[in-house]
């Protein structure tokens, strides 16, 4: 794929400080399995300006392990076309992107809050939405309940 896209420096990141160290010529290939692997990667590095290896521990490539995870668990037709994937890194969190907050935003608990004190639900409730404060309100008074009835037991010692 770096080929065909004409790429000139290529940046090859992996978990694997054997393997790393092999490409880099570092230590000796001595899997026989392994040397026309460590042949072809000699090959292709010959068609790029500059070719880098660079060992990433596993806790810092938390990404590729998952997506690594992820692809094991597909079945995977042999003649079937993938698409890469395309991942892009940004300054903040895809939550943080997509919640759009104005200045005066009532905290998350909000109506539940209110209808403690009130009894009333918010106007723009469903009733999904109703069941689930009402719920709330019940473990509420459950907890309550048990903590009074934990702070009558006297334990005689």
């Amino acid at each position: 794929m770096a080929i065909d896209q004409d790429v000139g420096d290529l940046l090859i990141m992996g978990d694997s400080d054997l393997i790393i160290r092999q490409a880099h010529g570092e230590w000796e290939t001595r899997d026989v399995k392994l040397i026309p692997y460590r042949q072809h990667v000699e090959d292709l590095s010959k068609r790029f300006r500059s070719v880098e290896f660079r060992y990433i521990p596993r806790c810092h490539n938390e990404l590729a392990d998952a997506l690594a995870t992820l692809a094991s668990m597909l079945p995977y037709p042999g003649n079937a076309h993938i698409d890469p994937l395309e991942i892009q890194i940004r300054e903040r969190h895809g939550y943080c992107n997509a919640i759009e907050a104005g200045p005066s935003i009532q905290p998350w608990y909000q109506d539940i809050k209110r209808f403690l004190k009130t009894q009333e639900y918010p106007e723009h409730a469903t009733g999904y939405q109703k069941r689930t404060i009402r719920r709330q309100e019940v473990i509420k008074a459950v907890v309550a309940t048990a903590t009074a009835v934990t702070a009558s037991i006297a334990i005689p010692w």
